[in-house]
């Protein structure tokens, strides 16, 4: 008769064995539960009757075919001529093709799996090639996914939209008959992945911080008939632009003075001499001859008053005074803003850009094709025939020192990042804008090209942007020519640009 104590007890060996089994029996149990649960939502998607669906959803599995969908969306967003949804495009199809080796060349042949089956479906629904490949992971839903999550990664709202038709295209996999719904569901995590990775490998362009500010408004009384106002006119300006704002004044505004510009006067001498009887100093001409009023009025501590009368009016049309009667209402209703006017070795004074080295013959180049090709391919085409040692220029700013052909500065901050800036949000941030483009160094044309290609110049080292209220800098190897508000400026090798906070007062429409 047996005791407990000699009843034969399982070593741990043989513990460790029931342990191990109890633990597949319940893997076995949990995958054999999934796999039902997988069959039963094919079956229920399979079984639906929805004669609409039958209509559509086969066609658009079919489109899916070998990509053709989405190569098709990636050209017609090439075609939009915008950097943003270019980008897109190109890493949405990088993306797509890296998922399709990756989903059918490894994926498939390391998982065997078959499908659901050409009768699994209602004839109406049934795909005319029905693929004979493994089931798993979804090959189709895999490039969606990619697709629509490599584009995201550069535009947003696109990949939103990208991602719904991604999921339709899912979904449509199921309803014909071609895969269960895990094989989508891994396909899915499967482009996601690869397109996340990637984005983490050549990370889509970000965008630099930019300085938030608000408008300073002053209210002054209104001069109804432009009382107080001394303009200073150019007739000749702008091909008769100038004769027309002469008439268009001392109609609209009969008790302001206006001076007409002859061509032996000195525009300083003049402008100097109307400030000095005015309450406000008007000016109508180009960007240049606006400029010099400002500095006039600055030192005067009289507003101004800018009518357009150049060729692109940069500045008045960035104050909201694009016409003629914009401003007139303005000085009828007393509305001015207080903005930035930035000096030139505490002598000159802009109110838009400067630069030095071919950066004006770089935007002549760009504007010339954008229209044609896009800004983007007109940059890259600008770019490449300017960055060439004989356009360089070397400089030293703080302990920096840099060869440079295209030197870009701003009175206020400018939008976007980059070598295209287009306008500004307001004249008074206190701060230059300051955009480099350093040569000099190996393959540096070719890598900035590529840059700006892919729209990653704002990550390239070669690219310098500087955010700040000063900015001085020596011109190494002899003086270099400072263009500013489109005038050809004095050679000069020693450079100081300062910018002065809401120092002037221009009349603007509220």
């Amino acid at each position: 008769m047996s005791t407990p104590d000699s009843r034969r007890q399982p070593n741990a060996a043989e513990g460790q064995t029931v342990g191990d089994r109890r633990k597949k029996t319940a893997l076995d149990e949990v995958r054999a539960g999934l796999q039902r649960m997988d069959h039963d939502v094919f079956a229920a998607i399979a079984g639906a009757d929805n004669p609409q669906l039958d209509a559509v959803i086969p066609r658009l599995t079919t489109a899916a075919n070998y990509s053709r969908l989405w190569v098709g969306l990636a050209g017609a967003m090439a075609l939009t001529r915008k950097p943003k949804v270019q980008r897109a495009a190109t890493r949405g199809l990088v993306t797509l093709a890296c998922t399709s080796f990756v989903a059918n060349q490894l994926a498939k042949r390391s998982w065997s799996r078959d499908r659901p089956g050409h009768a699994s479906v209602p004839l109406a629904r049934r795909i005319r090639r029905y693929p004979r490949s493994s089931s798993f992971p979804s090959g189709h839903s895999a490039s969606a996914a990619a697709f629509a999550v490599g584009a995201g990664l550069e535009d947003a709202p696109a990949g939103a939209a990208l991602g719904a038709l991604a999921g339709l295209v899912g979904f449509s996999r199921v309803y014909t008959g071609a895969h269960y719904p895990s094989d989508v569901l891994a396909g899915w995590g499967l482009g996601t992945l690869i397109a996340v990775i990637g984005g983490k490998l050549v990370p889509p362009p970000t965008t630099r911080s930019r300085v938030s500010t608000e408008p300073f408004y002053l209210d002054e009384p209104g001069r109804p008939d432009g009382e107080g106002l001394v303009l200073v006119v150019n007739p000749a300006s702008g091909g008769g632009t100038g004769e027309r704002i002469l008439k268009h004044v001392e109609k609209a505004l009969p008790s302001a003075e206006i001076v007409a510009l002859t061509p032996e006067d000195d525009v300083v001498e003049v402008l100097e001499r109307a400030a000095a009887r005015a309450e406000v100093l008007g000016v109508a001409g180009g960007d240049g001859t606006v400029a010099t009023a400002a500095g006039v009025a600055r030192a005067a501590g009289k507003p101004l008053a800018v009518f357009p009368a150049g060729t692109f009016n940069h500045f008045a049309k960035q104050i909201g005074c694009a016409t003629a009667e914009q401003t007139v209402r303005a000085v009828r209703a007393g509305t001015l803003e207080m903005v930035d006017v930035t000096t030139l070795n505490n002598d000159t004074t802009l109110l838009n850009t400067a630069s030095i080295g071919a950066y004006p013959q770089f935007v002549a180049i760009r504007e010339r094709y954008e229209g044609k090709i896009g800004k983007t391919l007109a940059s890259v085409v600008a770019a490449w025939g300017l960055l060439k040692e004989e356009n360089a220029v070397e400089i030293r700013y703080d302990n920096t020192t840099l060869t440079t052909s295209l030197f870009f500065l701003g009175n206020s901050l400018y939008r976007p990042s980059g070598f295209a800036p287009v306008d500004r949000a307001g004249v008074g941030d206190g701060l230059l804008d300051v955009r480099m483009l350093e040569i000099g160094k190996p393959f540096a044309r070719l890598r900035i090209t590529m840059a700006l290609l892919t729209g990653r110049l704002n990550r390239s080292p070669f690219y310098h942007e500087l955010h700040r209220p000063v900015f001085r800098f020596t011109v190494l190897r002899g003086p270099s020519e400072v263009a500013h508000d489109g005038e050809v400026g004095d050679k000069l090798s020693e450079v100081e640009f300062v910018s002065h906070y809401r120092v002037l007062p221009v009349y603007r429409p509220r």
